[in-house]
């Protein structure tokens, strides 16, 4: 049995259509065409914190010029995007960096099988694109007050951190500029529904990650 079989987060599968209007498969279809002549430096593969940072000037102002996809589809959970990625969303490009982020939405599933969700994606990515660096974000705290999720949120992030310690390929990027306040609160001025950023809180997150993300494609440069 593999490790996917044993594991639910790292067994690939398509995101159910609960209702009805098949938009995820839509979607899914769209990035597999969209890749199709496109010659992107950095691509973006996730859920909807992914997937809302295309809409916002943060996005246009850093990442545009750098030559970026946007694969991110809300509601996404690990097993998702793996199985997004192991369908043709990889086929037709040759980025120099891949951005994930994603684990936020596994519900049910422990730190450990988030961990091996997140490590099966790497192991799809290396393996279509082989000169490719893999920068794993940091899955961000949630709730406005403490609460279990975002307890194993911060749990997910020390074990991937701890595997990828010995990735040569790969490496991770903690982008919580401190959401959290002393007092274990969040505020909305960041994350608006204590999961979603606002453009503030975008900002802090990206001005980081954006000079990771420049540092990685010099590092490419002939």
């Amino acid at each position: 049995m593999s490790s996917g079989d044993s594991n639910p987060a790292a067994t690939p599968i398509p995101c159910e259509d609960v209702q009805g209007d098949g938009r995820w498969m839509s979607m899914h279809n769209r990035f597999v065409s969209d890749s199709k002549g496109k010659e992107p430096d950095v691509l973006f593969v996730g859920d909807s914190l992914v997937q809302l940072l295309h809409e916002f000037e943060v996005w246009r102002k850093l990442f545009s010029p750098l030559h970026t996809l946007n694969f991110g589809i809300g509601g996404d959970a690990t097993q998702h995007v793996l199985w997004r990625l192991s369908n043709g969303e990889l086929d037709h490009i040759s980025p120099k960096v891949v951005v994930v982020w994603v684990g936020t939405n596994n519900h049910g599933h422990t730190p450990e099988q988030i961990c091996g969700g997140i490590m099966a994606i790497i192991d799809v990515i290396n393996q279509h694109l082989s000169q490719a660096h893999i920068l794993v974000l940091g899955v961000l705290p949630r709730g406005k007050s403490p609460n279990p999720l975002r307890e194993r949120n911060k749990r997910v992030n020390t074990l991937v951190q701890d595997k990828l310690a010995s990735v040569c390929y790969a490496s991770f990027l903690d982008v919580d500029p401190g959401f959290v306040h002393s007092d274990g609160s969040i505020s909305h001025q960041d994350l608006y529904d204590y999961l979603h950023l606002t453009p503030q809180g975008y900002q802090k997150v990206c001005e980081p990650l954006y000079m990771r993300i420049k540092a990685l494609l010099e590092m490419h440069a002939p």
